[in-house]
């Protein structure tokens, strides 16, 4: 078998491991946590009759182990069962599906931002390293890292919304709707997220920058007279770009964190603040699903981001 196909099976089956892991883990955190179902739909005073009528209609009665592979297999016929208390009896696939595409949009906006930042920040240090650029690029990047999004999130409000007036503080157009009005009203909950991720990427990209300045195939370059931008890109960039898109995939776990405290924040209907509207109505099963879905959406970034890793670099796929 080849060794880059070797190499990709390998991580796929890596993959789906720890997703089968996850869910386990997901599963039994729920049924652990404090409270009935039951009693979240039927209410405090529902007779034991009712409470076991209940039971036995959604499978809850049966063995912990049977539930779990019920809810599995479930999922891998992309069947999440039914809302308890969010949206009562409702499909909590449609709820996904509906929720989903506005968290993607929030997610994707967020990192495109934190991306473009790190670029310009993280070369703008490294090319002028030690002077006041690089002082205020470096300074900005600690700052971000220091700041909690939410807090971030909140101080945007106050500043770019309450004082001049520039974005709406709460609310949120879907793409499907209109994607200007998608861009604008998602500006401020996108650069909350964006800016503590910038900040890692900008001292990634940094320090990547000036190690590969530093290298002995820069300077031979450099003596075979080509000019600085070829070096820069081919030489340089190039070779430093690996990092910094591991990072990127590393990230998506901070991201997702940061969505669900932060569309709350700003009244995005996605996914996150699905997931804590369900924490607090006691919805587990809508848990549940929100944690799977974010789940698979970490584990598939870095199985990409892997990916392109190897497709940059061979040697990692040997």
């Amino acid at each position: 078998m080849p060794s880059g196909l070797k190499y990709f099976l390998t991580r796929l089956g890596g993959a789906l491991i720890t997703m089968l892991v996850g869910t386990v883990v997901v599963f039994f955190v729920m049924k652990a946590a404090p409270g009935d179902p039951a009693l979240v739909v039927l209410g405090d005073f529902a007779t034991p009759e009712t409470i076991a009528r209940f039971n036995a209609e959604r499978g809850l009665d049966a063995p912990l182990l049977v539930q779990y592979f019920d809810w599995l297999g479930g999922i891998l016929r992309f069947d999440f069962g039914q809302s308890l208390s969010v949206s009562s009896g409702a499909d909590i696939g449609e709820l996904l599906a509906f929720r989903l595409p506005n968290t993607i949009f929030i997610g994707l906006y967020a990192m495109s931002i934190a991306v473009v930042l790190a670029l310009i920040l993280g070369t703008l240090a490294a090319v002028n390293r030690g002077n006041f650029i690089d002082t205020g690029a470096t300074s900005l990047a600690v700052l971000g890292v220091s700041m909690p999004d939410f807090w971030f999130g909140y101080m945007l409000i106050l500043g770019l919304s309450i004082g001049l007036g520039l974005f709406p503080s709460y609310g949120f157009i879907p793409a499907s709707e209109s994607i200007v009005g998608a861009l604008h009203s998602g500006f401020l909950p996108a650069l909350a997220i964006a800016a503590p991720m910038a900040a890692v990427f900008t001292r990634t990209l940094r320090t990547s920058l000036i190690e590969n300045l530093d290298r002995e195939h820069v300077t031979v370059a450099k003596s075979l007279g080509h000019s600085g931008r070829f070096r820069f890109v081919h030489h340089v960039f190039r070779n430093s770009v690996i990092p910094f898109i591991v990072v990127i995939g590393l990230q998506i776990r901070y991201l997702l964190g940061g969505v669900v405290i932060i569309e709350r924040i700003f009244g995005v209907n996605g996914v996150g603040s699905l997931m804590v509207e369900a924490a607090f109505a006691r919805d587990y099963f809508v848990v549940q699903a929100c944690a799977v879905m974010f789940l698979a959406i970490v584990l598939g970034v870095n199985y990409v981001v892997d990916l392109i890793c190897a497709a940059l670099d061979p040697r990692r796929a040997r």
